[in-house]
């Protein structure tokens, strides 16, 4: 039995689909209630083609978060390529941040993704990325040898917690004491 041929996405369908979830990010965060409608206006699009990539709001939500978590885990070896290990380790705890407030602020986005097992999928390869970074860290002598990526992510949930117009600034200061705790010599 031969499979029918399935039709490559053509570039502006995928275009449209790119926007879709870029104008989705942005207003999930600053309005999580935000309508397949409200967003297909913002991007300019009518509501067949919102429809033709998403069925719903949650398969939007969905694709939001994955889309952000697998940028979180691709930035772990990109950043250890162009930076020192601490360094790197830290811009990815300031993109860990980042996608902390938009989680907080897309919360409906994170209960789609766990109605769609999306959260335990994605477990693993997040611990991975960070424990990428935390051995060539270790390597570097820079860090304490006990740290432990899951010990660390849970250390760092404060990030989802992180509230109030200041956030990127608390936040900051709570990765340098998290920074500093983690450093070799520290035992």
């Amino acid at each position: 039995m031969t499979q029918p041929r399935r039709r490559a996405t053509r570039s502006d369908a995928q275009d449209n689909r790119a926007r879709i979830i870029d104008a989705a990010r942005t207003l999930f965060t600053e309005a999580p209630e935000a309508t397949l409608q409200s967003i297909a206006k913002a991007v300019g699009i009518g509501q067949g083609t919102m429809y033709r990539h998403f069925a719903n709001r949650e398969a939007l939500l969905v694709a939001v978060y994955r889309e952000d978590v697998e940028a979180l885990i691709d930035a772990a070896p990109a950043l250890l390529a162009e930076h020192e290990p601490l360094d790197a380790l830290r811009l990815w705890f300031d993109r860990l941040a980042a996608y902390g407030r938009i989680k907080r602020g897309a919360s409906l986005a994170v209960e789609a993704a766990t109605r769609a097992d999306l959260g335990n999928a994605y477990h693993a390869p997040v611990i991975g990325a960070l424990d990428r970074l935390l051995t060539a860290c270790k390597e570097a002598g820079e860090l304490r040898p006990d740290a432990d990526a899951d010990e660390v992510l849970l250390l760092v949930s404060f990030l989802w917690k992180a509230g109030g117009s200041d956030w990127q600034e608390r936040a900051a200061r709570m990765l340098t004491i998290v920074i500093d705790g983690l450093r070799a010599g520290r035992v």
